[in-house]
């Protein structure tokens, strides 16, 4: 709760409606007092946003949580594509409130990776066909990015984590920094600090972060970083 804004704690405390993922609703559980509850499990995103759609429709004021910024894999995108296909007259508004995402939680524990060009993969294939996604890796493991890896391990996706490790080792060393928070900013935080040949070997799952360092990022005094090519 201390990452939580203002502004975002205001939107929940204030709506008649709050619409998410259960345990992401527990996270805010002391800001729930008298509205009505929309919770759903996983793989029904589309469910949860179309009930949360219909309360707004009502004359609700509806907050749909996600976990870290809405925008990115959070619902926004889903809200929005429900409510165009509402006639733009009766069409509710819509507003989206940032917030910090779970990529810019593990960095800041890490100590500043993300501090020059980076790109953000989810390695989840329920929505994304998984040669899709060994493409992206591969041209963000040629092009030098650091690389965030979400949805990094699951109990049934186990193989994909080592096949991006298997890309990213043909484009850069053994050697270079890989850093995994577990749960950031949460009950449970774990914070690790591994190299490209050895970081499979660590405790990863679905509420991990991966960091791949690029072909600069240094660890010093426990601190994974990425410099940017100030001249000091």
């Amino acid at each position: 709760m201390a990452d939580i804004s203002r502004r975002a704690a205001l939107a929940i405390q204030s709506a008649d409606v709050i619409a998410g993922y259960k345990p992401y609703l527990e996270l805010i559980a002391e800001l729930v007092d008298r509205q009505e509850i929309i919770g759903t499990g996983m793989m029904q995103e589309v469910d949860r946003c179309q009930a949360a759609v219909d309360m707004a429709l009502k004359g609700k004021k509806v907050a749909v949580v996600s976990s870290g910024d809405p925008g990115i894999y959070g619902m926004a995108g889903l809200i929005l594509e429900l409510t165009m296909q509402i006639p733009e007259k009766s069409r509710p508004k819509i507003e989206v409130i940032p917030g910090i995402s779970a990529v810019g939680a593990a960095a800041a524990l890490l100590g500043a990776p993300l501090m020059h060009d980076f790109a953000v993969i989810s390695l989840s294939d329920l929505l994304t066909p998984w040669e899709v996604i060994k493409k992206r890796a591969e041209m963000a493991a040629a092009a030098d990015f650091v690389i965030a890896l979400y949805n990094p391990k699951s109990t049934r996706r186990v193989e994909h984590i080592v096949e991006v490790q298997r890309i990213a080792l043909q484009h850069r060393s053994g050697d270079t920094p890989v850093g995994i928070v577990r749960q950031a900013a949460r009950d449970g935080q774990t914070v690790t600090l591994s190299t490209l040949a050895n970081f499979t070997a660590e405790y990863i799952d679905m509420f991990s972060i991966v960091l791949i360092g690029n072909s600069q990022t240094f660890v010093r005094d426990g601190h994974m970083i990425t410099p940017r090519g100030y001249h000091l």
